[in-house]
């Protein structure tokens, strides 16, 4: 059998465990098709969060919090208790309330630099787990083809520890495995 780990000896040789101990020289020799998975034992989210800088924090916890309905009814509050304030009480602002117009616009121009941070950062994390999730993909795409090829190796044994138990089998009874 040529293939992933080379040349083996044939199922039909006298020592029934030659191809299992071929399969670990090959895996110990360092083969490069036959090697242990390392596929990343790591929570990602975790470890994105520790390397995080003081604005990125902040630009997602201002993000969470205007895009939230406690954001949206304790602003509704405040301008309504602005505006009551100042027709009822104080008019400091009378009614085109001028100065309440340039608050929300500065506090609109601010939400949307702050929202356009927060969703370029996110963009980003989309991308490095994107990135993560492809890595452990291909981690576990080279686990699956390393059992099938322990697999293939197991049914060869057994091919050969049958036939040197009870002989050639015939056509009609050998089950194929390739």
């Amino acid at each position: 059998m040529s293939g992933i780990t080379g040349q083996l000896p044939a199922a039909h040789t006298s020592d029934p465990c030659e191809p299992q101990r071929a399969s670990a020289a090959a895996w110990q020799s360092g083969n490069p098709h036959v090697r242990p998975v390392r596929r990343p034992l790591i929570n990602w989210h975790v470890q994105h969060d520790r390397f995080q800088t003081r604005g990125q924090r902040a630009a997602d916890w201002l993000r969470n919090g205007m895009g939230s309905w406690t954001f949206i009814a304790a602003f509704l509050a405040v301008m309504g208790v602005w505006m009551i304030v100042n027709v009822v009480y104080l008019a400091w602002d009378p009614y085109p309330f001028i100065l309440l117009n340039l608050a929300l616009s500065m506090i609109a121009g601010l939400q949307g630099a702050i929202l356009l941070i927060a969703a370029k950062r996110q963009d980003a994390l989309a991308a490095a787990l994107a990135q993560h999730d492809y890595e452990t993909n291909m981690a576990a795409k080279r686990e699956i083809e390393e059992l099938m090829m322990l697999n293939r190796l197991q049914l060869k044994a057994l091919d050969g520890l049958r036939t040197a138990a009870c002989g050639p089998a015939s056509e009609s009874t050998s089950p194929e495995h390739d």
